[in-house]
């Protein structure tokens, strides 16, 4: 066996590659983004307000590129191994990563303000991208024997995924303001929080039951249809500005979270590679919380007195902590390294912690731009590391020996 470092070995497996392009883009997004909030508090790089509104563009790149890299690696890996059918050729997975590697370079060349149009390419290619990926698993669905429900869940999200990126070509081809808000709320409730709750929900029980004694999975599936339901309320009623009514799905929705989480937690002695799924994971009813209490506020007074706080506990917290926490374990697996927490996941991960912190109190502490910032400067020194030693993993053989 060789260890040479190869970029061929990232056609080896859906993960590999995808992961590796999500990592990628990963630190592009947040270099450019990072770049742009300093300009904006500092004016230190001069940079150009590029063709879409740059929050906009950053919600867009975070929900429709960089997560899904990592959400399409992980699931063209699972839905045949979920569904007893053979693993994917290279060459259906190929066009998924050029699809949206293509699309995040491009889009990243707008968001820094050039050439002219670029970000219309890049959202095509990424529309390829996922179209190819979704017309991939989706076939699986109807040639597998009974049905797998986290499949199906799984491949809804994506579905309202593809609604989202058409509301954003609908705004990117000269619709108004209306359709990149829709296609910003569909990426967070419609697509994101369904299919991570879903791949919590069948494998987190999952892995506990294997490594720790006397551990009872509980895997219900009456909670992640109603914590599907409440989370696709929730976005009904962000689509027609309802927030003074969003409580009405939270409150229930927080409690299903929190029931969840205590039926989950592992009591018994757990290795780390478990626990941090488990932390990342509390960020989501914390997150909710944060959304019920806006709601009953903004009632009360009219007022959004958490800004972004709610959503960035959502993605910063709970996406970002349970990505490291998730694609870590695939990685160490799928390389035939043994589960354990590497040095550069547990400081992505503890960082991690502290930036979200970091990034909902931006919005109620003073000169919150220049905390929005240094928030983003912390994500890019939590994940450079790691990214660093994935990114060498998936050029690299499996330690084992074994083909993957």
């Amino acid at each position: 066996m060789t260890n040479a470092i190869s970029p061929r070995l990232l056609a080896q497996a859906p993960h590999r590659l995808m992961f590796f392009i999500g990592a990628t883009n990963l630190l592009l997004a947040m270099t450019w983004w990072a770049m742009w909030l300093a300009d904006v508090r500092w004016q230190t790089f001069g940079l150009r307000q590029p063709q879409v509104w740059a929050g906009w563009l950053h919600a867009f790149v975070m929900q429709y590129q960089m997560l899904p890299s990592f959400i399409f690696g992980f699931l063209l890996t699972v839905f045949p191994r979920w569904m007893g059918l053979p693993d994917l050729p290279c060459w259906r997975y190929l066009p998924v990563g050029a699809g949206l590697f293509g699309g995040q370079l491009a889009t990243i060349a707008g968001a820094f303000g050039y050439p002219p149009g670029i970000i219309i390419v890049g959202f095509w290619l990424t529309l390829a991208g996922w179209l190819v990926g979704t017309f991939t698993l989706g076939p699986m669905l109807l040639r597998e024997q009974g049905a797998t429900w986290h499949a199906r869940t799984c491949f809804a999200g994506l579905l309202l995924g593809v609604a989202g990126l058409l509301a954003w070509a609908a705004f990117l081809h000269g619709g108004d303001a209306r359709w990149a808000f829709a296609s910003i709320k569909l990426g967070t409730f419609g697509l994101l929080l369904p299919v991570y709750f879903t791949v919590a929900h069948r494998m987190f029980p999952f892995f506990a039951g294997n490594v720790v004694v006397g551990y009872v999975a509980w895997r219900p599936l009456w909670l992640l249809g109603a914590v599907l339901v409440l989370s696709f309320s929730h976005l009904a009623l962000e689509l027609v500005h309802a927030y003074a009514w969003l409580w009405l799905a939270d409150v229930p929705l927080l409690a299903l979270l929190l029931l969840a989480l205590w039926k989950w937690w592992p009591r018994g002695k757990a290795p780390a590679l478990l626990n941090v799924l488990f932390i990342g994971l509390a960020w989501l009813p914390a997150a909710i919380a944060l959304y019920a209490f806006q709601s009953i506020a903004y009632e009360l007074t009219g007022s959004f007195l958490l800004g972004r706080a709610p959503a960035h506990a959502l993605f910063v917290g709970f996406f970002g902590s349970v990505l490291v926490a998730m694609v870590t374990r695939v990685t160490q697996g799928h390389s035939g390294r043994k589960l354990v927490m590497p040095k550069a996941a547990w400081f992505a991960f503890a960082t991690i912690q502290l930036v979200a912190l970091m990034r909902i109190f931006a919005e109620v502490l003073p000169d919150g731009m220049a905390w929005q910032a240094v928030a983003a400067l912390g994500w890019l020194a939590a994940f450079a590391p790691w990214v660093a030693r994935i990114g060498r993993i998936y050029l690299s053989p499996r330690v084992d020996g074994k083909p993957g």
